[in-house]
């Protein structure tokens, strides 16, 4: 029996990144081998930092063994995947395309703990990985799929339309994506950022307007009224200074990962009424019309490469806590 071993790179209690070995057995059915050569990194990758598994889960790179039941793919095509990697199939939420919402669904950082994308390979199932296009390059892809497919999501399922004026909190890691997205939609966007140094970012990638928001006080933001609003800061916003301009049935997008409490005054949210719409990593589905759309119109993550090693992963954390990235760390093999 021919066993399948390969770098990975964890996180640790104290913080240390580990370069350590993952060991398993030949691929089965529909199993992929993957030769990764790019990684994004994004705050997700912040928040399991410390629990010991094999970091990164928006990975790209080229398939370089197939297991005996593939289908699709080739040895040397260009694949990527996100933040589920397998689901029971036969569910409720599986058969109507739900994926990221099995109940039994294999989640990066909470099961298959000793794989990511901060490795030389990873073993996925042929149904997971996403075929890249052509035009858009491998260390562009790997961003797009977390941060791309985030926001690309909610936009694609819930209605947003050409017609309207759409609010992005925050112009980081997910919310510079966000403006692209809308405006080659034909939305209008308004982008809300606690500084002005993000001002003609936030024009040049597609913002009609820009308002700062450090110091405001309630009812200070005179802003045409909303009929979206996504939320891409890492930390929840001052919730009183958006509410008065939200547009009667506008809809909240809160599409960062949060471990605390989603608070929001319950008159408001009745009287006005609005409605919050949850929204997790993105189905399956939805990469080909992501992918498809941002060749179309152009639509490129803003990147800062780093080594994948132990200092490169290092030093990319340092970048992403600290608030000074522009905008999506990629990891990518020398």
């Amino acid at each position: 029996m021919v066993f399948l071993q390969y770098d990975v790179f964890r996180g640790s209690n104290d913080g240390e990144i580990h370069k350590t070995m993952t060991k398993r057995g030949p691929l089965e059915r529909d199993e992929v081998l993957v030769k990764i050569t790019h990684s994004g990194l994004c705050y997700t990758d912040v928040h399991f930092r410390p629990s010991g598994c094999a970091l990164g889960h928006e990975g790209v790179g080229v398939v370089d063994q197939l297991g005996p039941n593939v289908r699709s793919l080739q040895a040397g095509e260009r694949i990527g995947w996100g933040y589920q990697r397998d689901t029971c199939g036969h569910c409720e939420e599986c058969l109507l395309g739900d994926d990221m919402y099995c109940p039994d669904v294999v989640l990066y950082g909470l099961k298959d703990l000793d794989q990511g994308s901060f490795a030389t390979h990873i073993v996925i199932r042929e149904p997971f990985l996403i075929k890249i296009p052509d035009a858009i390059s491998l260390e562009l892809a790997g961003p797009l799929m977390c941060g791309g497919i985030t926001v690309f999501e909610p936009m694609f399922r819930y209605g947003v339309k050409s017609t309207d004026r759409v609010g992005v909190i925050g112009l980081g890691g997910l919310g510079h994506l966000a403006v692209q997205f809308l405006s080659k939609m034909g939305c209008q966007v308004i982008v809300f950022s606690s500084t002005d140094s993000k001002r003609d970012e936030a024009f040049q990638l597609g913002a009609t307007e820009f308002y700062i928001t450090k110091g405001q006080k309630v009812g200070e933001l005179q802003v045409e009224k909303l009929n979206k609003l996504f939320v891409t800061t890492s930390s929840p916003p001052e919730w009183d200074l958006y509410l008065p301009i939200l547009a009667p049935h506008a809809v909240v997008f809160p599409i960062v990962l949060n471990f605390g409490n989603f608070s929001i005054p319950n008159m408001i949210l009745n009287l006005r009424p609005l409605t919050i719409q949850g929204s997790s990593c993105g189905r399956r589905h939805s990469f080909v019309p992501m992918f498809s759309f941002a060749v179309q119109h152009n639509i490129k993550p803003m990147i800062e490469k780093f080594e994948m090693s132990q200092e490169g992963i290092t030093k990319a954390y340092e970048r992403i806590t600290e608030g000074s990235l522009r905008y999506r760390a990629v990891l990518e093999w020398k």
